[in-house]
């Protein structure tokens, strides 16, 4: 019996690395385009879907504009805190699995250690308030859910730092980065890679575990590590170099606030799923060359 799996956001950095996989053949992966599924509008989740057999959702979709999301907080409130309970209101009723994806800009960032998935969240922008508000939608539903935090999404579709980093170096010499706030860089195409085992395993089981879960890339980094990293590797391509000066985040001001430290751990993820991804600087070297040739 083939099983229809909902994919929101299918044109996403996330989406797209989803829809590239093969998947089984009893699993059909629906991916609306917007005009047939906006997150945006709270009937056309509802009309989505109730006039269609849905066995399983990965919610991929959101409003990732970090810094204009300060303006559009309502926008921001409907796609990443209001959708997500619609998802999760029907999953409940169904019975069927839920896959949200989420963000490390729930918590703070004033842990000096890497977080784990039962500390304390403390978002400071709109947008980390708005997609903590979605994590705790789908808790009160009681639905079966995994609710995947991750951060620092990097592919060769979309707009990311790693695009934008090869992009700017085609014209400066010199890029004036942040060196203070650290991370957790993680490629699509791996996160994609772990998302597909997790609803795999939760269509065919339901005792399977649920929750919280936190899915990066192994290592962390500062967007300046990040930026001098991807530059030594663009060149053994024979791609863009630009020489990285660090900076800190008051030399860069934004209209959102970000955390100083997103760092987040794996290992809840490694227990329960035998997942772990590869060193962040072994993941950006294929997305690089992808862009490269891209471009080309």
């Amino acid at each position: 019996m083939t099983r229809n799996l909902l994919l929101t956001g299918g044109a996403g950095q996330l989406g797209t690395a989803l829809q590239k996989l093969e998947w089984p053949s009893d699993i059909n992966l629906l991916a609306p385009p917007r005009a047939e599924l906006d997150l945006n509008e709270r009937l056309s989740v509802q009309g989505f879907l109730s006039n269609h057999q849905i066995d399983g959702i990965i919610n991929a979709g959101a409003y990732t504009a970090v810094d204009a999301a300060e303006a559009e907080r309502e926008i921001a409130w409907r796609v990443n805190a209001e959708a997500p309970g619609l998802f999760a209101e029907f999953a409940a009723r169904t019975n069927i699995p839920l896959i949200h994806v989420s963000t490390d800009y729930v918590f703070s960032g004033d842990k000096s250690a890497p977080y784990d998935e039962d500390d304390a969240v403390g978002p400071v922008s709109v947008y980390g308030v708005s997609k903590e508000a979605g994590e705790r939608a789908i808790r009160a539903m009681g639905a079966r859910h995994l609710i995947i935090r991750t951060a620092w999404v990097l592919s060769a579709t979309g707009k990311n730092f790693l695009k934008t980093m090869l992009r700017l170096a085609e014209d400066r010499d010199l890029l004036r980065i942040v060196a203070d706030q650290q991370g957790s860089p993680t490629s699509a195409d791996d996160l994609a890679k772990v998302i597909q085992t997790l609803a795999e395993h939760h269509l065919s089981d339901r005792a399977a575990p649920s929750g919280t879960y936190h899915c990066v890339n192994s290592g962390f980094a500062t967007w300046a590590e990040l930026a001098s990293t991807l530059f030594d590797i663009s060149a053994g391509y024979g791609g863009p170099v630009a020489r990285v000066e660090p900076i800190g985040t008051a030399d860069y001001p934004t209209a959102a606030k970000r955390p100083m430290n997103s760092r987040l751990l794996t290992t809840k993820l490694e227990r329960d799923f035998g997942q772990r991804l590869p060193d962040w600087r072994d993941a950006i070297s294929p997305i690089i060359f992808d862009v490269l040739k891209r471009v080309s």
